[in-house]
């Protein structure tokens, strides 16, 4: 069921170039799920918060991608002072689409089209393997929160509710 893969999503390619490890977890994704992230975390039997989410916001109207466990909420007021502004709100989905390159549902962190400031949840840290989305529905990505955060360039911070 896992395996390394060298080319695939945008994500997979830039891991792959980075030579960082990861394992890529695909399953059957329903288009009637409510939450992308819980249906990935119950598909793969993981623990929902070792699955995170990537969410973009608009800190002080710029672009700004937040991961947190799927079974959390991203802490609007959390997300803008980590990210050194003062108000948050959710992105338009069609902006993320356009700028992420990744459709939502199946928005990664990782190899989006425009490297964005990312923030991480600091939960990140409690898991040896953190998921996260592959680059489209069905498709998760294993790898540790240490290599997670140094290929976006992310800072960490107590960032869910």
């Amino acid at each position: 069921m896992a395996k390394r893969q060298s080319q695939g999503t945008p994500a997979t390619v830039a891991l792959t170039r980075a030579k960082v490890e990861f394992t890529t977890h695909a399953y059957e994704h329903d288009p009637a799920a409510k939450s992308f992230g819980l249906e990935a975390a119950e598909a793969l039997g993981l623990a929902p918060e070792q699955v995170f989410k990537t969410l973009l916001v608009e800190v002080d109207g710029k672009l700004t991608v937040g991961v947190v466990p799927v079974d959390k909420q991203l802490d609007l007021k959390a997300i803008a002072a980590a990210a050194g502004g003062k108000k948050a709100v959710m992105a338009d989905p069609a902006a993320a689409e356009r700028t992420t390159g990744y459709v939502v549902g199946g928005i990664s962190p990782i190899g989006q089209k425009r490297a964005l400031p990312t923030v991480v949840d600091s939960t990140a840290a409690d898991h040896p393997t953190v998921y996260v989305s592959g680059g489209r529905r069905g498709l998760d990505i294993g790898l540790s929160p240490v290599d997670l955060i140094t290929v976006t360039k992310a800072r960490t911070a107590a960032i869910a509710r």
